[in-house]
C-alpha cells in the first residue's frame, strides 16, 4: 500500500511538471510567485521574504548553469565552416529551448523553487518542535511495551501512509498554478512529523 502512494505520487508529478506547461502561460507561474511573495512579505516581512526570493533565484541560475545547453559564444570558430556550423546549431537551440513550452518550463521551475526556498526557510526553526514529537511518539512506544498495552497496527500503517500522501502532495504542490498562503510550506514539516509520531507511537513493540 505505501510503495503504490508513492509511485501513484510521483507518476502524477511527472503528469504535471509535464503537462501544466503546455496548458499555461509563463505569465501565470510568474503571477503567482509575485502574489506569494507579497503575501509572504506581508506576513513574515520584507527580510524573510527577500531571502527566500533569493535563495529561489539562485537555485534557478544554478539550474541554468547545469543545463548542457551548447552555445555558439562557447567555442569561437576556427573557419568558415565551423562558423556556419556554429549559427546553425544557434538557430537550431534557439528554436528548439526559446519557446513558450520551455519558457513555461522555467517559470514552473522558478515557482517551485520559490515554494522550497519557502520550506527550507523555516525548516530549521521547526527542527526541535519534529524532534520533540518524534520523541514523544517513541516514549508512548516505550509505555505501551512495558504495560502490556495493545498496539495497533492498523493506526500504524494509516499514520504511515497519511505522513507519505502528505509528503508526496508537498512534492506535487511544488508545481500546481495556485496560490498558496504563506503558512502552508512551513506546516508541512508539523504535519509530517505529528503523523510520524503517532505511527511510531502505534508501531509493535515486545516489552
Amino acid at each position: 500500500m505505501i510503495r503504490v502512494v508513492a509511485v501513484v505520487s510521483l507518476v502524477c508529478l511527472l503528469v504535471m511538471v509535464l503537462y501544466l506547461p503546455s496548458a499555461h502561460p509563463p505569465e501565470r507561474f510568474l503571477e503567482h510567485l509575485r502574489t506569494e511573495h507579497e503575501a509572504t512579505a506581508a506576513y513574515w516581512g520584507d527580510a524573510p521574504a527577500l531571502r527566500i526570493l533569493s535563495r529561489a533565484l539562485s537555485v534557478q541560475d544554478s539550474a541554468r548553469k547545469a543545463t548542457p545547453i551548447p552555445s555558439s559564444a562557447d567555442a569561437p570558430p576556427a573557419n568558415a565552416v565551423d562558423g556556419a556550423v556554429a549559427r546553425e546549431m544557434a538557430t537550431v537551440n534557439q528554436r528548439l529551448f526559446n519557446n513558450a513550452y520551455f519558457r513555461s518550463i522555467d517559470a514552473l521551475l522558478l515557482l517551485a523553487s520559490f515554494r522550497f526556498a519557502t520550506l527550507i526557510e523555516w525548516l530549521p526553526w521547526l527542527l526541535a518542535f519534529m524532534v520533540a514529537v518524534l520523541l514523544d511518539g517513541y516514549i508512548v512506544r516505550q509505555i505501551k511495551s512495558k504495560e502490556f498495552r495493545r498496539h495497533d497496527p492498523e493506526l500504524f500503517a494509516l499514520y504511515t501512509c497519511g505522513a507519505i500522501v502528505m509528503a508526496c502532495a508537498t512534492v506535487v504542490g511544488f508545481v500546481v498554478p495556485f496560490t498558496l498562503h504563506p503558512l502552508a510550506m512551513p506546516c508541512v514539516p508539523l504535519v509530517v512529523s505529528l503523523l510520524l509520531s503517532r505511527a511510531v507511537g502505534s508501531f509493535h513493540r515486545r516489552g
